[in-house]
């Protein structure tokens, strides 16, 4: 297999959130799209003919779940992560984002506590908030290069009303990928003070630097405290295909999980995104391999890039996940003007630092999950509009 990531397939007029939304959001069709978390690859050829295959038998009713949906999640778990899963561990979602709602209604009550690390991917702060439960901030710390969690903050805000923590692993948007200690530390306070951890794991296969992700749930003492949120969907880029999974080995957990979808009316998958999953888990491995390599050359070529030519900016290390977490406070702005000079002046469509929450003030996240040349060309437009801003 040789993927071509340098190819673009065209994305315009075919619905895309991410390309198709320009003008009516930014006013302007002419800014590049590096917001959104999808990337700009067509995605492995044998889960496009996986769909072409079942597309081809003309009736899209009512699916169930095939055994291949769940073996290939399975053995994929084992392979990628050395975690031996169950077939009646697995919940459907269409989502991580429904999934962790779910968890919120699942396992607390209106006016409880929910803890999030920010900044952090801000549709966590909406299930907590959305559902009537208070949202606490255990801010991260950024200790040089890099975040760290700060555990005694974290000690300090669980009290009586904390139900469960809401965990980012890898993390987006700052990069991390937590350490086996660090993952450790953090079971070990959860497990004394009697809080959940829901672990938020869709980004585990897109490991860019050394460190190797851990599922916290294979940890001692976590497996009867962890929900584990997962989905072949940014891995494979197949987020419209609504598939993900909710990995929960206690049967307690497990069944308030699937109460609440249940009540929802969650249940029935999308027709493609079985078949989707089954290809991508079975088939894609090879693929993925060289994704990692081309995703880690362009985040050599951000990092070099700003080190040499963009001095009012700075690269934090990517660990995991395709989001370059980007510290732009030499450049003196507040956030209003810092979000108008990418999208005005850079012609750039980010996601400004403030949506992630506290912590998040001064900094851009960039998507490079794109052609080597669609990256140079949004480098490029910030230099230009850098050297106007000089002036």
């Amino acid at each position: 297999m040789s993927a071509d990531f340098d190819n673009f397939p065209d994305r315009t007029g075919t619905g895309s959130l991410k390309w198709d939304t320009r003008a009516s959001v930014c006013g302007d069709d002419s800014v590049l799209p590096m917001w959104v978390a999808d990337m700009d690859f067509a995605c492995p050829s044998a889960i496009v003919e996986a769909v072409k295959a079942r597309a081809d038998h003309p009736i899209y009713g009512y699916p169930v779940r095939t055994e291949g949906y769940y073996s290939s999640l399975i053995s994929w778990m084992k392979t990628r992560n050395g975690w031996d899963i169950k077939k009646e561990w697995v919940c459907y979602s269409p989502g991580v984002v429904p999934a962790v709602n779910f968890c919120v209604l699942a396992y607390s009550q209106p006016g409880d506590k929910v803890i999030v690390q920010t900044p952090v991917y801000y549709p966590f702060s909406s299930a907590v908030l959305n559902n009537g439960r208070q949202l606490v901030e255990n801010q991260l710390r950024l200790d040089g290069d890099h975040y760290v969690m700060d555990f005694e903050d974290l000690e300090r805000k669980i009290d009586a009303r904390t139900r469960m923590i809401i965990l980012c692993s890898p993390h987006n948007p700052v990069g991390r990928v937590w350490k086996r200690e660090e993952l450790e530390r953090l079971v070990e306070i959860c497990s004394r003070k009697g809080i959940l951890i829901i672990s938020d794991e869709i980004h585990s296969d897109l490991i860019i630097g050394p460190t190797r992700h851990t599922c916290i749930a294979t940890l001692p003492g976590a497996a009867e405290i962890t929900v584990t949120l997962t989905a072949p969907n940014k891995t494979f880029n197949i987020a419209g295909l609504t598939t993900a999974n909710a990995i929960i080995s206690d049967k307690r957990l497990r069944d308030a999980f699937m109460t609440v979808a249940g009540n929802l009316g969650v249940g029935i998958s999308n027709v493609f995104g079985i078949v989707a999953q089954e290809a991508a888990y079975t088939y894609g491995e090879p693929w993925l391999e060289e994704l990692l390599e081309y995703l880690r050359e362009n985040y050599r070529t951000l990092a070099d890039f700003v080190a040499a030519r963009l001095p009012e900016l700075s690269v934090l290390p990517l660990e995991g996940t395709y989001l370059a977490w980007l510290d732009c406070r030499k450049l003196g702005m507040n956030d209003a003007e810092l979000k108008e000079f990418f999208l005005k002046k850079a012609k750039l469509w980010l996601d400004e630092g403030t949506m992630f929450g506290n912590g998040g003030s001064g900094f851009m996240r960039i998507n490079i999950a794109c052609p080597k040349r669609l990256l140079t060309e949004a480098l490029t437009r910030i230099e230009n509009a850098l050297i106007q801003n000089r002036r």
